[in-house]
């Protein structure tokens, strides 16, 4: 046995990648391999293609040997990154690009089965942006497709000359011929829910301002630091983005109590002790003067605190007033004084 083992052991060292990849698409079956074919570029098939056609006999302690390294690296190496961009790349290399376009608008786009189905997921607001270019007949065939409830918002959201000239053509509403309302859905799907889907791609540096804030200060300090020497442009629109612990002070009084109610009083005392005046300030006088008493006790009582638990308890109100004001319970000013939610 142990002779055996040697033997598989010293076949396997043997290999290469290229015939490890052989290997593994030969054993997989006809169909699963012809699907990554369909991803690889003309030189790797080709590649392949020869190296299988030269393995030979290969032995079966050999192909378990090969999975069980290709199953513990896929585990050893942490989780795969699936993004819509790489996704799309993927993509192209095995379809064409109109049919790639569509599927990517697909997944994009807001859920949903059918184009009205997508159309009942986009805010009121969105959609009436668009409706309010189109002709009341259009704007009435369109409405008459989705939820009575969303019609409604959206009606609301509409100029209210418009809003009653479209109550009007559904009162009056005639049934519809196939190909006209197959032309509006192909137009929507077109023009629309594709400009939607792509508008929805998330900004890079608003991503990045999201992962700023969750650095102790030294880590975002050095970060910023040689982003600053790399692309100032960027550094400067992350940090503009940025929402910090100071930030607070763009909440209002009713924000800043319901704030209160929400966290805990002692990480709130942590957070204070490492803040400025005028934070401290906002929140003193936003209590009740014994809270007010009992919260400057305790930020006074606690002693030296190391600067990470202040950054932690910092970064932990910092995520409840986000959740607070995505939520809409709690209005975040803008530098310009104009209301604002933050998501």
């Amino acid at each position: 046995m142990a002779d055996k083992d040697l033997a598989t052991t010293e076949e396997y060292r043997k290999l290469n990648g290229s015939q490890k990849a052989a290997i593994l698409l030969m054993s997989i079956g006809e169909q699963n391999a012809s699907k990554l074919f369909s991803m690889m570029e003309d030189e790797e098939i080709k590649e392949l293609s020869a190296t299988m056609a030269s393995l030979g006999r290969v032995k079966s302690e050999t192909v378990e040997r090969l999975f069980l390294e290709f199953s513990e690296q896929m585990s050893a190496s942490g989780a795969i990154v699936g993004t819509y961009d790489t996704t799309e790349r993927l993509l192209l290399k095995a379809l064409g690009k109109d049919r790639v376009d569509s599927i990517m608008e697909d997944i994009r786009g807001p859920a949903g089965r059918t184009t009205w189905d997508k159309l009942g997921n986009v805010s009121e607001e969105i959609l009436a942006s668009y409706l309010k270019n189109e002709y009341p007949q259009t704007i009435a065939l369109v409405l008459s497709k989705i939820k009575p409830d969303h019609a409604a918002r959206v009606l609301t959201e509409l100029p209210e000359d418009l809003a009653m000239e479209v109550i009007m053509r559904m009162l009056s509403m005639e049934a519809v011929k196939k190909e006209v309302m197959e032309g509006i859905e192909k137009t929507l799907r077109v023009e629309f829910m594709s400009n939607l889907a792509k508008t929805q791609r998330r900004d890079s540096h608003e991503m990045m301002a999201e992962i700023f804030n969750n650095f102790d200060r030294a880590t975002e300090s050095k970060f910023m630091g040689r982003l600053e020497e790399n692309n100032n442009e960027s550094a400067e629109r992350i940090r503009a983005l940025m929402f910090t612990f100071e930030d607070l002070s763009k909440i209002d009084g009713p924000g800043i109590q319901a704030l209160l109610r929400t966290i805990d009083k002692e990480k709130l005392a942590t957070a204070l002790k490492g803040a400025s005046d005028t934070i401290k300030d906002l929140f003193f006088g936003n209590m009740s003067e014994r809270a007010s008493k009992i919260l400057k006790e305790d930020i006074e009582g606690m002693g030296p605190v190391r600067l990470k638990e202040v950054d932690e308890a910092q970064m932990y109100i910092v995520g409840i007033a986000k959740d607070l004001a995505a939520k809409g319970e709690i209005i975040i000013a803008d530098a310009n004084g104009e209301d604002q939610l933050v998501y």
